[in-house]
């Protein structure tokens, strides 16, 4: 199999794994998908991912594809999708480097491009996932932060009260939180987003270009993505980036104030899937995000 005969046939792709006839090299995943280097008989690589154990959620790659795709119309920098199976998705290789100055003012100039390109509602024309939770696309007019609340925050708030990550005193400030969303004026008309734009899903290539990974795209709030750059550790060189995007597309008056209140979503997420270890960081989140009402 080389990979002409993969892009003409990718349904075989499986077959070819079952019997060993493509050489495969487990590579580092993440919680939910295991992830391997393929490469093919011409010498080309491919990076591909299956469910961790048995069949994955129906509809669970095809939404990676579908972000995917939404996000290449846009022009955002992807990886080529050459594989979309129920079972699995193969991208192109792409050979990493440290990340740079350059390529995070290109990211930021290309993040302010993709959020350019409106959507037509909040959610997305597919059923989702974040991670390996449902996330409820279900297309909503807004305004932004009814939508946030209801289909971003409070399900996942919901989940992480039931396992016990987060307690009563937990739930309260998360409440407090909904509750101003409730009460707070529109914001911005929903953009293409990437959705789940934590640092790990960035890829910092040897050539110096950036490509999106992993998305959970959605018609959104631009600042979700941008807020989520933040987190965990931070995206390199993220001044630089930001300064490039505010060069394309400027950000509203306050918007740092705003990031704990953006960061909420997969931070919960993040509870509601993982437990108790991201608890910390949610209360610190909420606590945060009042001071932005």
């Amino acid at each position: 199999m080389d990979q002409a005969y993969l892009r003409a046939h990718p349904e075989h792709l499986p077959t070819f794994l079952t019997h060993q006839r493509i050489r495969e090299t487990p590579v580092g995943g993440g919680h939910v998908s295991t992830a391997s280097r393929l490469t093919l008989d011409d010498g080309t690589s491919l990076f591909a991912k299956t469910w961790s154990a048995g069949e994955p959620p129906e509809g669970f790659f095809e939404a990676e594809a579908n972000g995917l795709r939404w996000l290449a119309e846009a022009g955002a920098p992807t990886p080529e999708l050459l594989v979309a199976l129920p079972q699995m998705i193969a991208l192109e290789w792409i050979d990493t480097a440290p990340a740079t100055a350059r390529a995070a003012e290109h990211l930021g100039r290309a993040l302010a491009a993709l959020h350019d390109t409106p959507a037509e509602t909040f959610g997305a024309p597919w059923a989702g996932f974040i991670g390996p939770l449902p996330l409820d696309n279900t297309p909503h007019p807004g305004p932004w932060p009814a939508w946030f609340a209801e289909h971003r925050l409070r399900p996942y708030l919901r989940a992480s009260a039931d396992s016990g990550a987060l307690d009563a005193s937990d739930t309260a400030v998360l409440d407090r939180v909904l509750d101003a969303l409730a009460h707070a004026p529109g914001g911005e008309p929903p953009s293409r987003t990437h959705g789940d734009l934590w640092p790990g899903n960035i890829i910092w290539a040897a050539d110096d270009r950036p490509y999106l990974i992993d998305p959970a795209a959605q018609g959104a709030h631009r600042e979700t993505d941008l807020a989520n750059l933040h987190l965990f550790g931070g995206a390199p060189h993220l001044e630089r980036l930001l300064a490039a995007y505010q060069e394309v597309r400027p950000l509203a008056e306050g918007w740092r104030a705003r990031i704990p209140l953006h960061q909420l979503h997969l931070l919960l997420v993040h509870t509601a899937a993982f437990g108790a270890a991201y608890r910390n960081a949610v209360v610190t989140a909420a606590t945060d995000a009042l001071r932005a009402f």
